[in-house]
């Protein structure tokens, strides 16, 4: 399998030739002190410049299969049924992707931690697993178009019910999942907030029912399902902080993919897709009345 590699190289033997020829000559502590020199920073400079490995659209299609990354403990976005099948509004997009690029799916059971990390090294082409757009990932990925809106929400027991995030009870914990707009969005306007932090959707759920803290803060699509489907949960704070929106992401770089995905949601968009994806894999856990305010056709967010 072909893989494209971007590595910054340094010209050290050069710069130190030229140095010494500036100087006139050195002694030979003087040039092993200046090989030593040159060799930390061609080090430091080759660390700072990460390595983004990624196939292009035609090296995907020449293998024949795709493979992208969706959750698999996060329903009803992307998990896996009683049948061992994959499931899901993420995964119901992505079969689409495979069926219309004429390639095999094969589906990669991601969490939210890793989602960055498995696109720059080439385990999966594509991720799906509910990846909110931020300036910050923006750097580290390049996302295609939007096709959901989100925001961040908490959810606590009925007999505790968390509605402010003010004067928050310094004894109290928050959970979150590593890796997520809530962690990020907490640390940077709640400082004081202890956070209670779980690298799955499933270990976050048990930690909500176990008591291990007193509210959950996440994706408001999430926890919205979550007290939907748990009866003695609500959801105090259905909107914290920005609106936002869900995309796929692409390895930085890889233009030719990026491209493509862009073409396919538009012309999904045309086809009303996505209410399509909704009503078959969510309209039975958010209901009809959810649809118009989550569902992105065509990439085109309407204005708030």
């Amino acid at each position: 399998m072909k893989k494209r590699t971007k590595i910054a190289t340094l010209l050290t033997t050069l710069a130190l030739t030229a140095s010494m020829a500036a100087c006139g000559g050195s002694s030979s502590s003087d040039t092993t002190t200046a090989a030593a020199g040159s060799s930390a920073a061609a080090a430091d400079t080759s660390a700072a410049e990460a390595q983004t490995v990624y196939r292009t659209l035609d090296e995907i299609k020449e293998s024949g299969t795709i493979n992208i990354g969706v959750f698999s403990d996060k329903n009803p976005f992307g998990y896996v049924d009683e049948n061992g099948e994959y499931q899901g509004y993420d995964v119901y997009f992505a079969n689409r992707i495979g069926e219309d690029l004429g390639v095999e799916v094969n589906l990669v059971s991601t969490e939210a931690a890793n989602r960055i990390e498995y696109l720059q090294t080439g385990k999966v082409d594509i991720i799906l697993a509910n990846f909110t757009v931020t300036p910050e990932r923006a750097e580290e990925v390049d996302f295609a178009l939007p096709y959901m809106n989100v925001a961040l929400g908490v959810i606590s027991p009925e007999s505790n019910v968390i509605t402010t995030l003010d004067n928050w009870n310094a004894d109290d914990q928050m959970i979150v999942i590593s890796g997520t707009t809530a962690e990020t969005y907490l640390i940077n306007n709640y400082p004081d907030i202890p956070l209670q932090k779980y690298d799955s959707y499933a270990t976050a759920k048990n930690a909500l029912e176990n008591g291990n803290g007193v509210a959950w803060a996440n994706d408001n699509t999430e926890v919205i399902a979550f007290a939907l489907q748990n009866p003695g949960y609500e959801v105090g704070i259905p909107e914290l902080g920005n609106k936002d929106t869900i995309a796929p992401a692409v390895t930085k770089g890889n233009t030719t993919l990026l491209d493509w995905i862009n073409d396919e949601i538009k012309s999904l968009g045309a086809e009303q897709f996505f209410h399509a994806d909704y009503e078959a894999t969510l309209i039975d856990t958010y209901g009809a009345d959810y649809e118009e305010s989550l569902v992105v056709e065509g990439g085109e967010v309407p204005a708030n």
